[in-house]
């Protein structure tokens, strides 16, 4: 158990933007089973706070490299860069956010119109795709325009996020 492995050592992935999900969840469990602290039981104080800390590690990496934002997160901060709290960004992306926004609002303003909701979250999906390619490119060309394209994943996800809590408020969830 080596802490000083990256999260993509850890299961044994190239360090990438695009990961093999299902070869990360088969990674995931067979290393859940061989780390999980009820293996150590029996072991000593010092075994079983380091199969804690170990199992830990595992859930955190596996959590990080599942979810694309998190993920490129992560591949910036190994690079050195540290997202900025309250970023510049560029005029005309904030304000396809604010009409994307709009329109979500209008949706739940409206009769809350599933099928809207529904072409507003595909709609999210492709520019989401679309953005997340950009990201994959950017990384190893030019890592402070990939920090750029973070920010705006963050948007969008944080938009995705509402649109999804919209889904479950007119499911009646």
């Amino acid at each position: 158990m080596d802490f000083n492995k990256n999260y993509f050592e850890i299961f044994g992935l190239p360090v990438d933007y695009t990961v093999d999900q299902d070869l990360l969840a088969d990674r995931f469990l067979d290393l859940q089973k061989e780390v999980h602290p009820d293996r150590f039981a029996a072991g000593t104080d010092q075994e079983k706070r380091l199969a804690m800390q170990w199992a830990t590690q595992v859930n955190t990496a596996n959590e990080t490299l599942r979810a694309p934002l998190s993920r490129a997160i992560y591949l910036l901060e190994l690079r050195g860069i540290e997202l900025e709290h309250n970023p510049t960004l560029p005029p005309a992306f904030l304000m396809e956010q604010i009409e994307l926004r709009e329109q979500l609002e209008s949706i739940e303003e409206g009769e809350g119109s599933l099928e809207a909701l529904d072409a507003f979250r595909k709609t999210m999906k492709q520019v989401m795709s679309k953005v997340q390619a950009e990201f994959g490119a950017a990384l190893d060309e030019d890592p402070r325009k990939a920090e750029q394209v973070v920010y705006e994943l963050q948007f969008l996800s944080k938009l995705m996020v509402s649109a999804n809590r919209l889904e479950e408020k007119l499911l009646d969830y």
